[in-house]
């Protein structure tokens, strides 16, 4: 192998592992996906109450949603599959949110500036903790997803409790096969 061609080998391995340098189209999974994981009714992991301040400045923590299905979903408006999913997001909303479904962002942005910027111009409707500095991630359960790749989702049954996670982008499809079974018929 030359020079050349193990540089080339290497910037591809980086470049998938950054997750977040490229902006992968979003696709549907098939199912055995390997980057969701479902837990069982009874092995579901409690979550902390990520609280704080949302992007429009006022007060937001997770407890508040107790009771409903809530879709968290980790992004930064630098983040080329977080732009590509909001779309997406956006329909989850608007799709379940009568059916007791909330989604809430979790933003990674360093400027709130920023943050404001996305969620207006991808039209979204919910709201948003701001963490710059990473602090909600922190409080989540060990290994329940990395949180150095973006964007990831955690999807929390009504008694608080993770039912599901998903590295990387997601449909609104992927997200059905999840959060139909949790949602009240």
């Amino acid at each position: 192998m030359t020079a050349r061609s193990a540089c080339a080998a290497v910037v591809a391995v980086c470049g998938v592992l950054a997750g977040c340098s490229s902006p992968a189209p979003v696709s549907d999974a098939s199912p055995g996906d390997p980057f969701t994981r479902t837990f069982a009714e009874g092995r579901r992991p409690v979550l902390a109450d990520l609280a704080g301040t949302s992007l429009d400045g006022g007060g937001i923590r997770l407890s508040d949603y107790r009771g409903e299905v809530v879709l968290i979903n980790a992004w930064a408006s630098w983040c080329g599959p977080c732009r590509a999913e909001a779309p997406e997001l956006r329909l989850v909303q608007e799709t379940w949110g009568g059916r007791g479904l909330r989604v809430l962002g979790l933003d990674n942005d360093s400027s709130r500036a920023a943050g404001l910027a996305f969620q207006k111009d991808h039209h979204l409707g919910y709201p948003s903790l701001h963490d710059p500095s990473g602090k909600q991630a922190l409080r989540l359960p060990r290994g329940l997803v990395n949180t150095q790749v973006m964007p990831y989702t955690i999807v929390v049954d009504t008694t608080g409790r993770v039912a599901a996670t998903r590295m990387g982008a997601v449909t609104r499809n992927q997200l059905a096969k999840i959060v139909e079974p949790l949602l009240p018929k």
